[in-house]
């Protein structure tokens, strides 16, 4: 025997109708405002992230400068510090903080550089090493990088509320119809198996 195709209606629970509860008003309020708050919300905190990330790149920009290191021991026999193919090694080296004091720390530079080898190092405005600044290019996929995880992340959350509330929604329907039922089979003078 064929199945009858079952039609569909659309916004349902908006329409007048004699079976519609006001569950089903509020689970219809509760879904498009988890659908607003999904896009507009995620839009909104995607573009504040990654306004963040531009701005924390801009400034250390502006916080980190470079200065001429001089290497205090020898680099060669050390074992290379980056992933495959990059030649650089972990060294101590010595420079000159913006206060005038010398300071040594632990940087990367070539595997090959005698003692004594001047290069120049990242510090940060207390004169301690700290990694290069981001470029335009990187700060800019960075930004949209973090902004689209933002964005989707704040997404998902409020459409997994929604669903929660659905559920829950959906649980309380079905036990107001048991005790309603229940209610209809005892005054027609018998249960229904």
């Amino acid at each position: 025997m064929a199945r009858a195709p079952c039609a569909r209606v659309r916004c349902w629970r908006w329409r007048r109708n004699p079976l519609r509860r006001r569950s089903d008003v509020f689970e219809a309020w509760v879904i498009l405002a988890g659908w607003v708050l999904a896009l507009v919300g995620g839009l909104f905190a995607g573009l504040a992230a990654a306004d963040a990330i531009e701005r924390s790149a801009d400034r250390q920009r502006m916080e980190r400068r470079t200065v001429l290191a001089v290497l205090v021991e020898e680099s060669k026999g050390k074992v290379a510090s980056g992933p495959a193919g990059d030649p650089r090694v972990w060294a101590t080296v010595r420079w000159t903080a913006p206060d005038g004091s010398t300071r040594t720390g632990e940087a990367r530079v070539s595997a090959m550089s005698p003692a004594g080898d001047r290069g120049t190092v990242w510090i940060d405005q207390r004169g301690h090493l700290t990694a290069e600044p981001l470029t335009d290019r990187e700060a800019q996929l960075h930004a949209a990088a973090g902004g689209v995880l933002v964005a989707t992340g704040v997404g998902g959350i409020a459409l997994a509320a929604v669903s929660v509330a659905r559920f829950h929604l959906r649980q309380r329907r079905m036990e107001q119809w048991a005790v309603e039922w229940e209610r209809i089979d005892t005054g027609w003078g018998r249960k229904a198996d």
